[in-house]
């Protein structure tokens, strides 16, 4: 599938449940989340030897599928021909308000069942919010939730911690919409 996937002139392809799905671009505002992500990660990393990767390079999930998350963030040897990240340690997805709901299930659910991976972070571009699933040898999968652009996020296991203020640097918001009563 992937030698095939190179082939393709026009795009890339997830593998799901055997059939090729063609992934789609994406608004300005995801690609800014992601350019900052990788802004932010990619000096935390520069001493040790894990590497960045963007959705060109793929995600093998043990069912047999091949996912491309927006980021991540691999430990394996570098191999100049590899087309997928051999031990992923860290994903990331930036939400798309036509895939949030399968990212926040399915995907999610697949990313857990990869052995290498301790950390997985889902970013809603809309709002300064992040969801990040962890996990140790000695503590099954957790989750955690940050608002608010005065909020840190750490992976310990990666020594990476992000603010959200500079993960949303550039991006402005649009006020929450409010509850009013009649006549109040």
């Amino acid at each position: 599938f992937l030698d095939w996937d190179l082939e393709q002139p026009d795009c890339r392809h997830e593998l799901v449940d055997g059939v090729p799905v063609a992934m789609t671009g994406a608004r300005q505002r995801h690609d800014e989340v992601v350019i900052n992500t990788m802004l932010l990660i990619g000096p935390q990393l520069r001493a040790g030897p894990c590497r960045l990767f963007t959705a060109d390079v793929a995600v093998r999930v043990p069912n047999g599928n091949v996912r491309r998350p927006d980021v991540g963030v691999h430990c394996g040897s570098f191999d100049d021909a590899a087309t997928y990240a051999a031990a992923p340690r860290l994903v990331v997805e930036v939400l798309s308000p036509s895939t949030r709901a399968f990212d926040l299930a399915r995907k999610l659910e697949e990313y857990k069942s990869i052995d290498s991976l301790d950390h997985i972070l889902l970013v809603d571009p809309d709002a300064p919010e992040i969801i990040l699933w962890a996990r140790t040898a000695e503590q099954p999968w957790t989750h955690e939730i940050r608002e608010g652009l005065d909020a840190t996020i750490a992976m310990p296991a990666l020594n990476i911690s992000l603010r959200l203020a500079d993960l949303y640097d550039g991006l402005t918001f649009r006020a929450a919409p409010r509850l009013i009563l009649d006549g109040a």
